[in-house]
């Protein structure tokens, strides 16, 4: 299991917290947002989904990963 946290740009509110945690879910990986450090915290198993995965869900619902 591998945890990362990443700066995400663009959150502000509880839809960005769910679109961001859902589209991760669904990959199988776990997400914690917050919106006061503009950043997301993610535990997954690099052997199902790769980071670059997680950060393509996470970019694909509008949000910017930097």
């Amino acid at each position: 299991m591998s945890s990362v946290t990443l700066k995400v740009e663009g959150m502000s509110c509880s839809h960005c917290v769910n679109a961001v945690e859902g589209a991760v879910k669904k990959l199988g990986a776990s997400a914690k947002v917050d919106l006061a450090a503009h950043s997301v915290a993610v535990d997954f198993d690099e052997a199902k989904v790769s980071l670059d995965a997680i950060k393509n869900a996470i970019e694909d619902q509008g949000y910017d990963v930097v």
